[in-house]
């Protein structure tokens, strides 16, 4: 599958024809060489509207003049040329907000004759600027009403470092046929510097893809500054000038690892957790089309919420990093003396990912009567099982490799080869690391006779799974690879291994995964079945590229659950 480059690209440019431009006002404060460089995108669809943002970049960035800002939206496709204007309103950008702009189309009277399950084009301009200043054009869906069978389709991504490499995999949700929303799992920006150690830097120099501030990210300025690096980016404009955003946060949008109490990549020396999480969560808030929370709740509270869309599913955003997660297991927390692993500690019931509140929240809200309750999450749910290296392999492999190997590659070989002898967990900062609570979940999914699908982000790889508990298939996951990070640490532990092949073999849950390439996923939805495509993109390392399915899965609604998967 070729990309258009024009098409997936050519929303960014437009507007030098559009209506808005058709009235010249006088110049008003603060517009004069003020611009939109940030592009424009939606979020969080409803049924007659959605979250409309922009930034606007004045001449001086420490003007305190409030810039007001006009937003116009049309029904239909923009290339089908201008229709009948159904809305206008106005907001101001200012210095408080670092300049960005949301609208809530619900909140506003000005488009209450907005449709459910109607497409809209929509764009910025300065009220008072010149004819050139509008903001490129967007477009997004409301949702279909309750009664709908509509099919729908989305398009799910995770892990976009910029240094990384280009953002193609956006660029080509851009140029998709059909999109209804881009669900986003997380790990939307990083926090890291740009030195030369630094985690993605060394294809960072290789492309001058160097992040911005060159430091770690700690203060309010810091957390501002790295989101309008990303929102600069042109295919990252374009992916959200295709369709609403529904996003959640992982850890990078705070730091690596964090826990309800602090983070792996947190230290004293950068002051206080509180603040820095704070720091993080407003400059999110700000930068994103996502609804904000109501007044004097928690700033992580804005993730938790649903989507509906009509009879065919209904889309659920959890928040697994800050508000409840206990302390993440290191593997000498959980192994005997003797190196076999402590299940008792492992599984213990005090221990905490989403927390109660959020789990009844979540058992209540999937009562619904959609055919399918889809869960937008951050990290892998699938039981996943350290394969046995010196069984499949042999010692002597092992062995053989250790020379060519640096010293923290040898170190991690020799704690997988340990690991995989005792069926130790993959991952414990993901589900597997919690499993009292994923059976919690799992109770509520049951309780109401829920068809499940999970996806996931977070690591990097693709991943296609049946879930168990104890009475039997509970519902199926999609894992999403990077947009651009780089694969897991543990798939390069031995080189030349298949390691994708030995990880399903060894885990009960897990059908098919890959570790390359980069891309994403697009997940197909009516009533009766269930379609993940996954998409994988040739390169990173320039931004001329293709897109190949790399594998495809489906799932039968059934009267109670759905069927297993079935790779088509």
């Amino acid at each position: 599958m070729k990309i258009d480059r024009r098409q997936a690209l050519g929303l960014i440019g437009a507007g030098a024809t559009s209506p808005a431009c058709a009235r010249v006002l006088p110049p008003a404060p603060g517009t004069v060489g003020a611009r939109f460089v940030h592009g424009v995108a939606s979020g969080d669809p409803t049924l007659r509207g959605a979250v409309l943002w922009t930034r606007v970049t004045p001449a001086d960035l420490t003007q305190d003049v409030p810039i007001r800002v006009v937003v116009q939206i049309w029904p239909g496709d923009w290339a089908l040329g201008p229709t009948r204007l159904v809305g206008t309103a106005y907001a101001e950008a200012t210095l408080e907000r670092d300049w960005t702009v949301k609208i809530d189309l619900d909140r506003d009277e000005a488009f209450n004759e907005l449709e459910p399950g109607r497409a809209y084009v929509y764009q910025f301009r300065l009220a008072g600027g010149d004819a050139n200043q509008v903001s490129p054009i967007g477009r997004f869906r409301t949702l279909p009403v309750e009664d709908s069978a509509d099919g729908v389709v989305l398009a799910v991504a995770s892990c976009s470092l910029h240094p990384g490499g280009y953002f193609n995999a956006y660029e080509a949700i851009a140029g998709l046929e059909r999109v209804d929303a881009v669900v986003h799992l997380g790990d939307y920006i990083y926090e890291y510097g740009a030195g030369e150690r630094d985690y993605g830097m060394r294809t960072g120099l290789e492309l001058n893809r160097i992040p911005d501030p060159a430091h770690e990210i700690v203060t309010l300025d810091d957390y501002r500054r790295r989101h309008a690096q990303y929102k600069a980016d042109p295919q990252t404009q374009a992916a959200h000038a295709r369709a609403a955003w529904i996003m959640t946060f992982d850890d990078h949008e705070v730091t690596n690892d964090p826990w309800e109490g602090g983070a792996q990549n947190h230290n004293e020396g950068e002051g206080d957790w509180a603040s820095r999480k704070a720091h993080a969560l407003r400059a999110y808030l700000e930068w994103n089309p996502i609804r904000e929370p109501a007044p004097g709740q928690p700033l992580h509270e804005a993730v938790r919420r649903s989507f509906r869309f009509g009879q065919t599913a209904a889309l659920h955003m959890i928040e697994t990093r800050l508000s409840a997660r206990a302390l993440q297991f290191e593997y000498e927390d959980i192994t005997r003396p003797d190196g076999t692993i402590d299940e008792d500690r492992l599984n213990d019931p005090d221990r905490r990912l989403m927390g109660q509140d959020q789990l009844d929240w979540l058992g209540q809200s999937m009562t619904n009567t959609a055919a399918w309750q889809v869960l937008g999450n951050q990290v892998l749910m699938a039981k996943l099982v350290v394969p046995d290296l010196v069984t499949v392999v042999g010692e002597a492999a092992i062995e053989a490799a250790m020379p060519d190997l640096q010293g923290y590659q040898q170190r991690r070989l020799r704690e997988m080869a340990a690991l995989g002898a005792v069926e130790a967990p993959l991952n414990l900062d993901a589900w597997d690391g919690y499993p009292a609570e994923r059976d919690r979940l799992y109770a509520k999914a049951r309780a109401a006779e829920a068809r499940l699908i999970v996806l996931s982000g977070d690591s990097h790889a693709a991943w296609a799974s049946n879930l168990h508990d104890g009475q039997g298939r509970v519902g199926v996951e999609f894992g999403a690879t990077a947009v651009s990070s780089p694969q897991p640490s543990y798939s390069r532990a031995l080189p030349g291994a298949p390691m994708a092949e030995m990880l399903v073999a060894a885990s009960p849950d897990l059908e098919w995964c890959e570790f390359e390439p980069r891309g994403f996923f697009v997940l197909s939805l009516t009533p009766d079945r269930a379609e993940c495509r996954m998409m994988g993109i040739s390169t990173i390392m320039e931004p001329r590229f293709a897109v190949e399915e790399r594998a495809a899965f489906s799932v039968t609604a059934t009267t109670v659950g759905a069927g297993p998967l079935d790779r088509l």
